[in-house]
């Protein structure tokens, strides 16, 4: 089934006020609506309403909520964008930062900044040890593929998977290694969450996906023309190698920022661009921002999920991903 533009764009703002007042408004503490936005209100202008509501609620709604309902929408778009632009790039639909070890040579990374560097760098530690992970694994899988000299898009994914294999076992020798204290806050990590999610580390994740997606959009159609295969791409002008090349930094880029600041969060980047495709096409000059419209959304009712099952404590945010995403992903196989 497909819909136009002009009722999707619509449906998608409308979808975009809803969930974020809903993520700010659920949880184990449940908050009013007309409290949320009043409190909102009052923040972006001072005396703005007569306050009404109780202190414990104005710290929960904007110090707590409303920055993890933003993270979880930078999140959920920037992994959905990576899925949408690893799949068009190795002509696969499995393609995704999980199985190409994109996420987990992220990941590897971020428990090297964690457990054993410290933050030598500042804020900018872990997100940058993730880049570099994520960038590592990306040589890797390009170092297998040309090893075993099989380029056919199948055989990428199958290196990224045991690429993926490799950094993730790397990974929990780095936890084995480390403080045991320290080490368990990282398990959890690594099962993804949005819970540590601060309004002054917000710039970051969003700074890199306002760039990578401003980039991504603008060669969609050259990511068109290397969808239909390296000859085409190259009879229309384009440098195949170089452009591949780009693709796969901006990917690394925006999977090791987003895993840096959320953890290892599966089956988003894998899971919405097939979903965006069934609705939109396969043009990605409307794939890919829809693929992050539609991964932000995703990503926040996950979210709320994770806070609600198991009230009052956050069930891990990959959990709920995985469970749903690989239910959803078996029904789309069985429409197709």
């Amino acid at each position: 089934m497909r819909i136009g533009l002009p009722i999707l764009i619509p449906l998608l703002v409308a979808l975009l006020a809803m969930s974020i007042t809903a993520g700010v408004s659920f949880g184990a503490a449940p908050i009013p609506f007309a409290t949320v936005w009043s409190i909102v209100g009052n923040k972006l202008h001072a005396d703005l309403l007569p306050v009404t509501w109780s202190g414990g609620q104005e710290s929960i709604v904007w110090d707590v909520r409303f920055p993890r309902v933003i993270l979880a929408l930078l999140v959920g778009a920037g992994l959905a964008v990576t899925g949408a632009v690893l799949q068009a790039l190795t002509r696969n639909p499995l393609a995704d930062p999980h199985l190409l070890g994109v996420s987990s040579g992220a990941a590897f990374g971020a428990i090297l900044a964690l457990l054993h560097t410290g933050l030598i760098l500042g804020l900018l530690t872990v997100p940058l040890f993730s880049f570099a992970g994520a960038l590592l694994a990306i040589a890797a899988v390009a170092l297998v593929t040309r090893l075993t000299r099989s380029h056919s898009a199948d055989r990428l994914v199958l290196s990224g998977v045991a690429v993926a294999f490799v950094f993730t076992a790397l990974g929990n020798l780095l936890i084995f290694l480390g403080d045991p204290r320290a080490a368990n806050t990282v398990v959890f990590w690594m099962l993804g969450g949005l819970g540590l999610a601060q309004w002054q580390h917000l710039i970051y994740p969003a700074g890199v996906l306002l760039v990578c997606l401003a980039v991504l959009m603008l060669k969609s159609r050259e990511l068109n023309a290397l969808a239909m295969g390296d000859e085409t791409a190259a009879t229309l002008g384009i440098a195949v190698s170089q452009f591949r090349f780009m693709l796969f930094v901006v990917t690394a880029l925006l999977t090791g920022v987003m895993v840096a600041f959320s953890g290892a969060i599966g089956f988003v980047g894998l899971m919405v661009p097939h979903f965006v495709r069934l609705l939109a096409g396969g043009d990605n000059v409307l794939v890919v921002p829809l693929s992050a419209a539609f991964g932000a959304l995703t990503l926040v009712w996950a979210d709320i999920a994770a806070r609600l099952v198991m009230a009052p404590e956050d069930m891990p945010i990959g959990i709920v991903t995985g469970l749903v995403g690989g239910i959803a992903f078996i029904l789309i196989l069985r429409k197709r």
